[in-house]
This record gives C-alpha cells, structure tokens and sequence, in this order.
C-alpha cells in the first residue's frame, strides 16, 4: 500500500512553525500501520523537519509565467512515486483536485480541516458536487464541516458514504492534577475572530481580582493588534508544539472563545488531552473537541470572566472539569490513526466470507395490487432467503409503485419509481440493490447511485426466457448489464452467449420452506392422474381470448392416446388459470405433474412453475433437453424424451403408486435441500460480495 499525502502549499511540515495539518498527519503517520509506505510531500524553507518520510518539492526551476500553487501540484504529480501510489491524499485543497485527477491509478482522497465554503476548489454547489463523483473518499475533521460542505446539495449526498468525519487527535497525556498550576491559557491567532479581545477584557478583571492567579498567552497577529497591559500576563508569541504541550500540562483553565466557527478546534483537543479545565463558545466544531467543558452561551467578556470566576473559586468543581477531560478523553493519535487505516485498506482488501449483516434494498414485483393471488412468487421466496441468512431487507414493489402513481405528466408512474429509488436509497444506504426484473429503473437512476455510491453492489435477477423468439426479454436484461455487478439467470448462461466480462451466473428457481409446504404423495386418495396449469400471463390472470399456446399440442396428443387418464388441466379449454391456495388444493388432488415451458427446451431453464411440483412432493416429468438431469436422477424426478416417451411413464407411474410417491419424496427432498431460497441467496450474496463460499452449490461447476 503506498500512499502519498501532499500538504497545502506553504503548509510547514518542520518543527519550528508546523501548523495544525503538519501536526496532524504526522501524529496519525507515526501511528500508521502502513508508516513505511508513506511519503509526505510538501514545501518549506525550514530545516527542522517532522519526520523522515519527508519529499520537498522545490520551486526552484518554476517560470514567472506560472503560479507557485500550480507549479507545486505539477511537480507533485510527476514523481514517479505518486504516480505509482495506491492512495493519494490531499489535504485542504479542493482546487488541487482537478489536477489530481490525472493520476488514474490511484485512489484519492480529500481532506477538509476548513470550511469548505471559504475555500477555492469547494465554493459552488457544482464544485462540490464535483468533488463528490471524482474523489474515491472526502473526510472533514468535523461533522459541522460535512454540515458547511452539504449545505445547498440534493438530499441523497447527506449520507454518502464517500463522506466520512474523522476527527483530528493528540496524545493522551499522563497529568497529574494536583501539580497544576494557577494558570489560564490562551493559544492562538490574536484577533478578534479567535475572541482575543474578550479574552483579554475577562482576564485583567480576573487578574486584579486574583493575585495568585496568572496568564499566559501563545500566538502573533500581523495583521491585527489587540494589546493587554498587567505583570501577570505574559505574551510568548508564536512558540512551538513542544513549547503549547509544556504550557499545557501546567495549565488550569485553557479558554478559546472563537467568535468564528472553528472547523475543529485543536487547540480544544489538546487542552482536553492535558486535563485543563476548558471554556469554549458553541461555534462550529468545538462542541465535538471534548465532552467535558463549560460552554460560553453569548459571545460576551462579562459571561467569560464569570465562568473563569467560577472555576477559581470553585476548586471541586474545576477539578472535577479537569479529571472527566482527562478521563474521556479518546481522541488519540492510535485510535484516529487506526480509523485513518481501516478507510485506507478497504481499499486493498481481499474479500473473504463473512457474517455480518448486509443492508439489502430489493426491487421487484411484489403483486401487491393483486391481493394474494400471486404471493406464492419467485421475489418473495428469494426476499425469504435474504432475512433468513440474517440480512437487513428493505422492498419497493416497484409495479405496484408505477400502476398507483401513474398520471399525466408520469404516464407510466416510472418518474415516480425512479425519484422513490434515490429517496429510499439515501434513508437507507444498502449494501446491495437487487432488480428483478425492474424494466422501470433508470439506466441514468443507476448511473447516478454508482457516481454517488460507489460502494453500493447493484445486480440483477431475471426468471424469463431469453432464447431468440424471446428476444425482448434479453434486452430488457441486456439493458442494465453493464452497470451490474453481478446479474442471474435461470437459463445456463454460455446457451444465452454472455460476455464473461458482465458476470452471468445461473441460479435454479427457488423454493421455500414456507411456501412449499405440500406432500402430495402423502395423499392416500388423489382424485386426478396428471395435473397440468399454464396462464396467459399472470398479471392477467385470465384466458386471453383468440390465444392459443402451442403446449396444447402436447396436452391434446396426450390426451389422445390416454383416454383412461384423468387429466386436471387448467388455463386451457375455457377452464381459467388457478392462483396461490387454489393451485396448490388441486395440486395435492393429483398423483402426477407435467413441467412444461414454452418454447423450444433449452439448458437449465424452467419456469418457476418447477418449483412448485417438484418442492411439494408430486412426482414430475421433465423434458430430458432441458439437462436438468445434471441435478436430478430418476430416483428423484422423471425425465422422457418424446411424447411417446412421456406417455408411456404417465401410464406406468399412474398404476404404480408406491414407487410413484417414493420418487416424488426424494425429489421434494432433493429440491428443498439444494435449492432452497436461503442456498439461492447465499449464492447471490457470495458471487456478488466476492466472498469465498462456505457451501457447495451444485449447480457451480
């Protein structure tokens, strides 16, 4: 893992005058599990420097005609170890990115320790907007800077998970506080938007008041001069690190009275990690520096020197303030590190298998209108095998969703669809969408949710035939294939001629535990000899009049040289097509079940119509073309190979009741312990996860 962090341009990686950033990374390097892998590029005049793994990129060479930042970045991009890098990391620039871009194999990361609102590179709503589709992870030192970078965006981005807060860190230091002594702090620019002016008003009133009392301030201002007059306050201008740690660790009461929204505030932090006792304003991300403070409620020198009152004259309470700091205080440079790495390696690791929960958002036909008639369905039984692995499943119907919202300026309900897909996505932030057959999603909903979250797995499932004469169908798979991560068919894949590089497995249609519940050979007394349903599609539900399905053919030859055998036929000969309970009473009526698709037989496919004869314990004749005797014997289920063939095992299976039903309970066994929903998913979830499956599949060869 190598990793390249370049600091802003005048940034000090040096221990006479490093800023809070230099601070920063080099705490977290030191900590790095990856130390060794990575190089800090920055530039400065000074000699001192902070650590070893140092590159200064030298101005030297630049031409008047080209701006320092801009020759800066150039001869960043150009080492040959940045160009090799995995992970490059910016911090504090938003206007370098673009330049950033051009190294294509590495992945890049953005650090803010200001408002992005105030920084070139952020401004604009389309600056970050951005930022957001080309950076790989964009980490604010503060949830109120994600908050001032979210400001003015859709919705969705507020819970990218691009967009992470990591807080900057300190050591924890060893104090004991009983050695503190009588001292207030101060550190930091002495201005007026760092609350210098109150401050030093508050402090004087206090230092009249309490002679044992004094103060020590740390910090310059060029630009703006605020003086304070008194023996007991002392003004040790710019000082190092060393130097405020030092300070630090003697100090009672460290104040920072920002009236400006600090990003983060350091200074905070560090007070906290040496057990002073801090008072702090409400701005910006002070709050999150430390839980343990007294905060300043309105910006005003009177409420400052009341609070500080209260903590001298108050010893338990100031100690008690001092102690908790100290106590709570987890903010380290180990741990902060440690969270740094975790972002970094996800990145570099390999998957394995796993058992936590994923977030599962499926989209698919749950026939919600159709009231029951079509619970028994494919969706719902591999949605069962999801929340049975233990997986969080959230569903949109999104048929459902289109025939209720349809109006006329959404004809077809889709905008409504397509809006509710992004809506839901931000709210829950899945790990995986799954399609079923979802012909109404977006090719440009999904371009979006990859740019946005690039993290979020997006495949699909699809029951239908694909061979030629059914050539619409493999377009409507054909149509996202190439946003998918995974897709699954339940055809063999190499008959529908794939590119392997869009990732076509083959997955059976499934049963269920819950929906499959018959054993029908257990029936003592059926009424009929082979029971045979087909539909005119079952969103109809009914016969369409004028139709007429070439499977007849095979049932009216049958029928022809069977006259003897009771046939319980339905969806043909004015007898309408049977749906859930219905079907599944005149199923157990019937000792035998033809699985006929339609169309020409091809390699492992079936309707879904498989899943309830086989998986409720009827024994089943299957075409022998459809090589579904890869997973089957005919111990299991029966498979002819002509018409003369199947007639013939009819009549033979319908005299011999006893071989008949041991056939039909091996096969319902067969089929529930290899294709049950649950297997199916897991399958599902291991290709598309890439996890190293813990189980055989029998179908994966």
């Amino acid at each position: 893992m190598k990793i390249s962090v370049l600091l802003p341009y005048k940034e000090n990686f040096s221990e006479e005058y490093a800023g809070a950033v230099s601070i920063f990374i080099n705490s977290i390097n030191l900590k790095s599990i990856y130390k060794k892998e990575i190089i800090v590029y920055g530039n400065t005049k000074y000699k001192k420097i902070l650590s070893k793994n140092y590159c200064n990129l030298s101005l030297k060479n630049k031409t008047i005609f080209e701006s320092n930042s801009n020759y800066y970045v150039n001869s960043f991009i150009k080492k040959k170890a940045v160009i090799n890098s995995d992970i490059v990391e910016i911090h504090n620039r938003p206007n370098y990115i673009k330049k950033i871009l051009l190294l294509k194999n590495s992945k890049k990361f953005l650090y803010f320790h200001n408002n992005p609102l105030e920084m070139k590179g952020s401004i604009t709503v389309n600056e970050r907007l951005f930022l957001i589709k080309n950076l790989d992870k964009i980490i604010f030192n503060s949830n109120w800077t994600k908050n001032q970078f979210l400001i003015n965006l859709p919705l969705i981005y507020k819970k990218v998970d691009k967009l992470l807060v990591i807080y900057q860190s300190t050591k924890k230091r060893k104090i004991d506080i009983k050695k503190k002594k009588k001292i207030i702090t101060f550190i930091g620019k002495l201005n007026k938007a760092k609350g210098y002016d109150l401050f030093g008003h508050a402090c004087i009133k206090i230092l009249n008041e309490f002679k044992d009392w004094k103060v020590e301030v740390v910090g310059d201002e060029a630009r703006e001069k605020i003086i304070f007059n008194h023996p007991r306050f002392k003004l040790n201008g710019f000082q190092n690190h060393k130097f405020v740690q030092k300070l630090y660790k003697i100090t009672s009461i460290a104040v920072v009275c920002s009236r400006w929204e600090e990003p983060f505030g350091r200074t905070s932090l560090e007070a906290a990690s040496n057990g002073c006792a801090v008072i702090i304003t409400n701005k910006g991300g002070l709050p999150e520096t430390t839980n343990d403070s007294l905060i300043i409620n309105s910006l005003d020198k009177f409420e400052l020197y009341n609070l500080i009152k209260q903590l001298i004259k108050d010893n338990k309470k100031r100690q008690l303030l001092q102690k908790n700091a100290l106590k709570n205080f987890y903010l380290t440079d180990s741990f902060i590190s440690k969270k740094i790495d975790n972002v970094r390696s996800n990145f570099k690791k390999k998957i394995t298998h796993k058992n936590n929960s994923l977030k599962i958002l499926h989209i698919t036909n749950f026939n919600e209108r159709h009231n029951g008639r079509l619970f028994f369905n494919t969706g719902r039984r591999i949605n069962n095998g999801f929340i049975r692995l233990n997986h969080s499943v959230l569903t949109v119907s999104d048929r459902d969703i289109q025939s209720y919202h349809r109006s006329l300026i959404d004809l077809d309900g889709s905008q409504k669809l397509n809006n509710k897909l992004i809506e839901t996505i931000t709210n829950y932030v899945p790990d995986i969408i799954i399609l079923g057959h979802a012909d109404l999603i977006d090719v440009k909903s999904l371009k979006f949710i990859k740019e946005i979250y690039p993290n979020i797995k997006i495949i699909q499932w699809f029951l239908d035939k694909m061979t030629e004469e059914w050539a619409r169908n493999k377009n409507r798979f054909l149509d996202k294939i190439n946003l998918m991560d995974c897709n699954f068919c339940t055809t063999a894949p190499e008959i529908l001629k794939f590119s392997k590089k869009n990732k076509v497995y083959y997955i059976p249609n499934p049963s269920d535990i819950s929906f499959e519940t018959l054993r029908c050979y257990q029936n003592k007394h059926p009424i009929h000899d082979l029971f045979f349903a087909m539909s005119h599609g079952v969103h109809r539900g009914i016969l369409k009049k004028g139709k007429y399905d070439k499977r007849l053919s095979v049932i009216e030859e049958l029928i022809d040289k069977n006259p003897h055998i009771k046939f319980n036929i339905h969806g043909a000969y004015s007898k309408q097509p049977i749906w859930a309970d219905d079907f599944k009473n005149s199923l157990y009526q019937t000792k035998m079940a033809l699985n006929l698709s339609q169309g020409k037989t091809i390699k492992y496919y079936s309707s879904d119509r498989i899943t309830q004869l086989i998986a409720n314990g009827i024994l089943t004749f299957v075409d022998i073309k459809s090589k579904l005797n890869d997973f089957f014997t005919n111990k299991e289920v029966i498979f002819f190979n002509s018409i003369n063939d199947l007639s013939n095992k009819i009549n033979f299976y319908s005299k011999n009741t006893k071989m008949r039903n041991k056939i039909a309970k091996a096969g319902r066994k067969k089929y529930h312990k290899n294709f049950d929903s649950k297997i199916v998913a897991q399958y599902i979830i291991d290709k598309t996860m890439g996890y190293k499956s813990k189980q055989k599949f029998i179908w994966d060869k």
